[in-house]
């Protein structure tokens, strides 16, 4: 590989940094009783509101339908990602002071595999939120209804409409991803000719 696509993935594999300060995933609500929405940020390593108490009304609100709370410190992905993500990372500066395409190649599949399990368990997690609810607590009982937030997108869940997108620290990885795949593709185009 070239030292420009070299600098390029060693520099895109530090700009995954991004995902620890901003983050990966946000889930907005929007409902006539809340006209300035609510909203949860997914990071890294933890979940919080979009506003300082968005988090407890989000909670207190999953309550009447009989949701469980969303306790961050008993979801163990969040103490697995932060290491992953390392890992990816220095696995992308390795592969920019090295310069082998296979090892490019083994880098685009470690991060596709990150992101195929990431959102394989953001789906469980949600499912689990929005189908396993407990009827004998929930004070607003409407039998079949499931609240599960969409993966990505939007949904309209009783008055409220739910959407999903990702957040900076999401694109960021989104774009060093298509960065990594193009500069492996026009490498190997380069070679062929």
């Amino acid at each position: 590989m070239s030292f420009n696509s070299r600098l390029l993935i060693f520099i895109t594999a530090l700009l995954l940094a991004v995902t620890y300060y901003f983050p990966l995933w946000v889930i907005s609500l929007e409902a006539p009783q809340y006209p300035e929405g609510l909203g949860l940020h997914i990071w890294i390593n933890n979940i919080s509101g979009a506003d300082t108490h968005d988090l407890n009304k989000i909670n207190n609100l999953n309550h009447y339908i009989g949701m469980k709370h969303i306790e961050p410190d008993s979801i163990p992905e969040l103490k697995i990602m932060p290491w992953i993500m390392r890992v990816v990372m220095v696995s992308g500066m390795i592969v920019g002071i090295f310069g082998r395409r296979k090892l490019l190649l083994l880098l685009i599949l470690l991060f596709l595999a990150v992101a195929i399990a990431g959102f394989v368990d953001f789906y469980l997690w949600s499912y689990d939120y929005g189908h396993n609810l407990d009827m004998e607590k929930a004070i607003i009982k409407i039998p079949g209804q499931s609240y599960q937030p969409p993966i990505i997108g939007s949904k309209t869940i009783l008055n409220f409409k739910a959407i999903s997108l990702p957040g900076i620290g999401g694109y960021t990885a989104i774009g060093v991803f298509i960065i990594w795949c193009c500069v492996w593709f026009f490498d190997f185009r380069k070679d062929r000719k």
